[in-house]
């Protein structure tokens, strides 16, 4: 499979999966644990490397850790730093708890010189007029669990994996489920913060 630029991403997983198993192979091959992007055919899936995670809340762009693509620092209580190889801030992420036990976290990504974005549950994401077309095509019960359910990003209880909606304003930046789907819509959102997060969020 062709090499992969991580600036050129479009869909990753963090995962130590290269190639799952299909109807063709019977069998995981595994790698080192990695920003991995899907590629080839559903029978031929292969989940290319295009980051490495390092030691020291890093990744690079090598399994010999030498080339360093970001870091990560929590800085504050549930707000974390992305920088360069070089130090420079990339920008910050932050987790928002509800403040509601029964609530899960949202989530704020903020890229110096763009809008604010916030990753919520896609359910509760959007306008007036999105929100109720989703809520009409959604079963109370399957609202209520992906609002109220705690396990992942920061929970305590084992669930199902909610689908985050990330917006700058009315604009989509990426959405992303849980660590092993994570789908970039934004053409300037730099890709070294999602990678980040998937760090976060699966410490």
């Amino acid at each position: 499979m062709a090499e992969i630029e991580w600036n050129q991403v479009r869909e990753f997983t963090l995962g130590v999966v290269a190639r799952p198993a299909t109807r063709k192979r019977n069998r995981i091959e595994w790698g080192p644990k990695a920003i991995r992007v899907p590629q080839g055919s559903k029978d031929d899936r292969v989940f290319t490397p295009c980051a490495y995670v390092a030691s020291g809340g890093r990744l690079t762009l090598d399994p010999e850790e030498m080339q360093v693509l970001c870091s990560v620092a929590e800085v504050a209580e549930n707000s974390f730093e992305v920088r360069d190889g070089q130090a420079v801030l990339i920008g910050t992420i932050t987790r928002v708890p509800s403040g509601r036990p029964m609530l899960r976290p949202t989530w704020r990504m903020d890229q110096p010189g763009h809008p604010e974005i916030v990753g919520r549950t896609e359910w509760l994401s959007g306008s007036p007029k999105e929100l109720a077309a989703k809520a009409a095509g959604r079963l109370f019960t399957g609202v209520l669990d992906a609002i109220t359910s705690a396990g992942d990003e920061g929970g305590d209880q084992p669930t199902k994996d909610r689908v985050l909606e990330w917006r700058a304003g009315d604009e989509v930046v990426m959405l992303s489920e849980s660590t092993k789907s994570v789908t970039l819509k934004a053409d300037w959102l730099d890709r070294r913060l999602p990678f980040a997060y998937t760090l976060i969020a699966e410490g």
